[in-house]
Parts: C-alpha cells; structure tokens; sequence
C-alpha cells in the first residue's frame, strides 16, 4: 500500500554484513572483503562425494542383473536340449530374482535424480531406466523359453532344436556383448551389435519357414513345433532388447546424435 516502507530482502556475506539484494549487482571490486557467492556457477564435480560412489553401486547392479539374465538364457537353451523339467523349473522360478533387482536399481536410479544431478548424469539416469527395463524383458523371455520347453518334452524329439540352439546363441552373444559395452561406455561397440542384429532376424526367418515346411508335411508335429515357434521368437526378440540397449548406450555417449543407418537383410515383413 502507498506509504508503507515494506521491509527490504537481504543477504547475509561472509563478512558477516548484511547487503540489500539489488546491491549485489554493484559489489565489482575484487579488492573488497566481502565474499558473495555465486549460485549460478557450479563445480565439475559432485558437491556430495557420495553421489559418484551411488552411481557406480547402481552401473554395477546394472552389469550384475545382465549377467543373471544372459546365464537364465543360457541355462534356458540348455534344458531345450537336454530335455529337462526341473531345471526348467529352477530357471522359472530365477526370474523372481530378475524382477527383485530390477526394483531395487529403479529405486537407486530414482534416489540419484533427486541429487541434482548436471546434464550428463541426466543421460546417464535416462539411459539406465531403459537398459534395465530391457533386461528384465530379456530375463522374462528366458524364463518362457525354459517355460515352453516343459510343453515341448510331451512330444518326441523334432530336429529343428538346433536350429533353435543357433538362434538362442547369437542372442546370448548379443546380449554379452552389448553388456560389456555399456561396462566400457563404448557407443562404437554397441552400435556394432545393434548392427549384427540383422544376422539374428535372418536366422530367425530361416527357422520359421523350416517349422512351417515340416507343420506342413506332417500334421503331428503342429504342437511341438508352433512352441518352438513361440520359443524362437522370444529369442528373436532378446535380440532386438540387445538393440534397444545398445541405442541407449549411443545416447548415453552421444545424447541425441542420429546413429549411423542400419542395414536391414530381411526383408520378408516389408510389404511391396
């Protein structure tokens, strides 16, 4: 209201003076002793130590959940050749395991977004988000590959499980090696990976259409061979989680520059 002298804000200095706040602009003297503090300038590094240490907790919780998932894979295609219920099982049963560490780096990652992290931690907290998401898919797979193979022991052994065993193990190569990527911060190798990509879906195809010739010419096989259908495709999609990862990891060292074009070798679910 008119006539009233409001007070004025202040700011305390470390001369233990208080200035009037629109002064602060006008204190340019360098020989003066009082020190003002810059809020609009801050340091390289972390002004909390314990931000650097939380973060490598969360990368290698990270690398530990995408070693548990790329063994359950392994261990997925193991029982398909084996034929064995009960590790399939125990490997159904792991992916508990999966699921609980993926909550707990959720957890972590969301802890250090509220320490104000500078721009690169924000690529490194985005990027991480995603990746484990990624990886709890790919251990989900695992577990339904290992799930279908119970289904698959009710039939008589079919041929196509090595092509099976192809498959699954360029997915697991892509799976270790995307991983160690990200261990490495290396974009160059994960964009290597998201471009091997294109040799699983062609492995993929060629295995399709074997099942569908073999459905074809003997109607018993339909059962077994439409689970190895389901279990082939979840293996073709770990490959494109691979992918998904290895893009993030582009982002993660590049932030939003266009990752070089990929190749695409097959063609058979473009129209013409």
């Amino acid at each position: 209201m008119p006539g009233l002298d409001y007070p004025k804000p202040f700011c305390w200095v470390m001369d233990g003076s208080a200035i009037p706040i629109p002064q602060l602009a006008f204190i340019t003297n360098p020989q003066s002793p009082i020190t003002v503090l810059d809020m609009n300038t801050q340091p390289h590094d972390h002004i909390v130590k314990s931000y650097d240490e939380e973060r490598h907790h969360v990368i290698n919780q990270i690398l530990r959940m995408g070693e548990m998932a790329a063994a359950q894979l392994e261990s997925a295609l193991d029982v398909v050749q084996r034929r064995d219920d009960k590790a399939a099982e125990r490997i159904i049963a792991n992916d508990e395991a999966i699921d609980a560490l993926e909550r707990s780096i959720g957890h972590d990652t969301m802890t250090l977004a509220l320490r104000g992290p500078m721009a690169r931690d924000l690529r490194e907290i985005l990027a991480s988000l995603r990746i484990v998401s990624d990886i709890e898919r790919i251990g989900d797979y695992a577990a339904n590959v290992a799930k279908r193979s119970m289904a698959l022991n009710q039939s008589p052994p079919l041929p196509m499980t090595r092509g099976l065993h192809s498959l699954g193990t360029l997915a697991v190569e892509q799976v270790r090696d995307v991983l160690r990527a990200f261990q490495a911060n290396d974009a160059e190798a994960a964009q290597r990976v998201r471009a091997r990509d294109a040799e699983l879906d062609v492995e993929y195809t060629g295995l399709f259409r074997e099942m569908l010739t073999y459905m074809m010419e003997d109607a018993r096989s339909i059962t077994p061979c439409t689970h190895l259908l389901f279990m082939a495709k979840n293996l073709e999609r770990i490959g494109d989680h691979a992918t998904n990862i290895a893009e993030n990891i582009w982002f993660l060292v590049h932030g939003e520059a266009e990752m070089p074009a990929r190749v695409k070798r097959d063609e058979t679910n473009t129209a013409t």
